[in-house]
């Protein structure tokens, strides 16, 4: 798969990120781990089939442009997502200590993507970037939906659509992206996508 626009506009954002937890196997006799989407679950893509990889121990680079440093070390699990084209997605849970521990974290990753677009400029002047708040959703305790969009000097834009959900102790985040500005985000079907990886968590 070639590699996208976006990578290269931002894979600098990504480099020291990820220094965060990394997912344990649940021991024998444990709860069953959160459930993923599937790509069927995506935002249609009007000209490419979504494919999914498999669920992954530890936090995704693909989202450590927002949510990198400063996100606690917990058990993350994740699954890639990608298109033919110039589309790819992510999904990332964590189950935490409690429902109280999972509100916090929830609440901790909806601040650090409100403030993305201002830490991406701050670090990066050859970027301008943008953050939109698209509101909550009412599935099981909430969700919330973010719209972030990225130009650099040399003419790369991209446009990524996050949210952040939770069901109880466990939370989820999903980040959608692709080139093209906010004009060419799905957020209706998005928003679906959020209300399903919440409700199939367990």
């Amino acid at each position: 798969m070639p590699k996208h626009t976006r990578a290269a506009a931002l894979a600098t954002l990504t480099a020291a990120a990820l220094a965060v937890g990394t997912a344990l196997a649940a021991p024998a006799g444990a709860a069953a781990p959160p459930k993923f989407l599937a790509a069927s679950e995506l935002p249609p893509h009007p000209s490419s089939d979504w494919a999914a990889g498999p669920v992954t121990d530890g936090f995704p680079a693909e989202l450590a442009y927002c949510l990198g440093e400063g996100v606690p070390a917990y058990d993350y699990r994740h699954r890639v997502y990608s298109t033919d084209l110039d589309t790819n997605a992510v999904q990332v849970t964590v189950v935490t200590g409690s429902a109280a521990k999972g509100k916090a974290l929830a609440a901790l990753l909806n601040e650090e993507i409100r403030s993305c677009a201002d830490r991406i400029e701050q670090t990066y002047p050859d970027v301008e970037a943008e953050g939109r708040y698209y509101g909550a959703l009412p599935v099981e305790e909430g969700a919330k939906v973010h719209g972030l969009h990225t130009e650099t000097s040399w003419g790369a834009t991209d446009i990524h659509l996050l949210s952040v959900g939770r069901d109880g102790k466990t939370v989820t985040v999903v980040g959608w992206g692709q080139l093209g500005d906010f004009d060419d985000a799905p957020v209706s079907a998005f928003k679906k996508t959020t209300k399903k990886a919440v409700n199939k968590l367990y």
